[in-house]
């Protein structure tokens, strides 16, 4: 899986989790003004990797 960095066309960063198929699995939901937004947006996903799973 890999995060890909993009601007839209509001020129706001954005982020998607990319799975080795290339399918989007997950992504940002809220664009980014700076770029360093979107980069600690990205490390904050990465930090709930072990997270546990709640049913709701």
């Amino acid at each position: 899986m890999t995060y890909r960095k993009y601007q839209d066309p509001n020129r706001h960063w954005r982020w998607r989790l990319v799975a080795a198929n290339g399918r989007i699995i997950a992504n940002s939901g809220e664009g980014y003004h700076n770029e360093k937004d979107c980069d600690s947006a990205i490390q904050l996903v990465k930090g709930t990797y072990a997270a546990p799973v709640l049913k709701e």
